[in-house]
């Protein structure tokens, strides 16, 4: 837990049950000022159900949660002064222009009559938007409504932005312009609340996330942290200047208190055992073989390594979008 003092959003035992159904199961969890902190989990884990409840789009069947202090239960109204939501599925306006959307939420959130423009228009420079702002929603890219969608929840300035599977569905190039906006935000003192099953994207935008499964948290640490639970061993890798498959054996005989694995053609790893060791037998062996080594790397563990080790799932779980069999 992190110190109180500090944070922005706190929940204790919050939980929801549709009918039968339990979609988050006493889940406890405190997010820092500025901090960015994301729910990492595969589909159906309870993510947006969280999101929905501490954002007023669905009450809690019990537990507790507050942001900057308000009850979300008793001081909705005032929370939502606070907080910009982006939803997985946006709530533009096809029938609008780019501009006029930003307009029509600046009404919305309250913004002075004095101020909407200027804001409106700040926010398409910022989002690189200004030369499609007379441009109807429905006409736009999804990374562009995706970003549009961003700029349209930052119209009030919030101190908090609640963001739902922010990149589900863009490309690639959508993908990486969107998270390179969403740091930026994060590093200009935005506190950032994110959920997404890209095992990449928590780890680019995440100073500590929360590991989702079946409703429950089994974890909450950085990623350098998660990812330092997976390293039980050292793993070195080698490459040569030829194919080594010839000398695979000679090299396992002389390291048998290690595991040592092919990785390409001119590739071997080598699984535990003293670093410092292993360089300098493996450094001999090139050389009385006439291997040439061209390079040695350390292996470290992703955080691909570190979901697998701490929820027992396969990657292919996260992999798979909504609604994907």
């Amino acid at each position: 837990m992190t110190d109180s003092k500090d944070s922005i959003i706190e929940v204790t035992d919050l939980t929801k049950y549709y009918e039968n159904l339990l979609a988050v199961d006493h889940i406890r969890f405190e997010v820092k000022k500025g901090e960015g902190f994301g729910f990492l989990g595969p589909n159906g884990a309870g993510k947006t159900t969280t999101i929905r409840m501490l954002t007023g789009l669905s009450r809690p069947t019990s537990g507790r949660a507050s942001i900057l202090g308000f009850d979300i239960n008793q001081h909705l109204v005032a929370i939502k002064h606070h907080i910009g939501v982006v939803p997985e599925i946006s709530n533009l306006y096809d029938e609008l222009s780019a501009l006029d959307n930003l307009l029509f939420m600046a009404r919305l959130y309250g913004v002075p009559r004095d101020q909407r423009r200027e804001r409106a228009e700040e926010l398409l420079k910022i989002f690189g938007l200004d030369d499609r702002k007379d441009s109807l929603f429905g006409t736009l890219s999804r990374g562009m409504k995706r970003a549009l969608t961003i700029a349209a929840a930052l119209i009030h300035k919030p101190e908090i932005l609640f963001l739902d599977e922010p990149t589900v569905g863009l490309d690639v190039v959508a993908a990486r312009s969107l998270r390179n906006l969403i740091s930026n935000l994060h590093q200009q003192g935005i506190t950032i609340f994110l959920t997404t099953h890209y095992l990449e994207e928590a780890d680019l935008l995440c100073d500590r996330m929360a590991i989702l499964v079946k409703g429950q948290i089994i974890k909450i640490d950085s990623p350098q942290a998660l990812k330092a639970l997976a390293q039980e061993e050292s793993v070195i890798e080698f490459s040569f200047g030829g194919e080594v498959s010839a000398f695979l054996k000679s090299l396992a005989a002389r390291l048998s208190a290690v595991r040592i694995v092919a990785a390409d053609l001119n590739k071997v790893r080598v699984y535990g055992g003293v670093p410092a060791s292993i360089y300098t037998e493996v450094c001999k062996f090139a050389e009385e073989s006439h291997l040439e080594i061209l390079a040695v790397n350390t292996i470290r563990p992703s955080l691909e390594d570190a979901f697998i080790k701490i929820t027992g799932l396969s990657p292919t779980v996260m992999a798979m979008e909504k609604g994907a069999k």
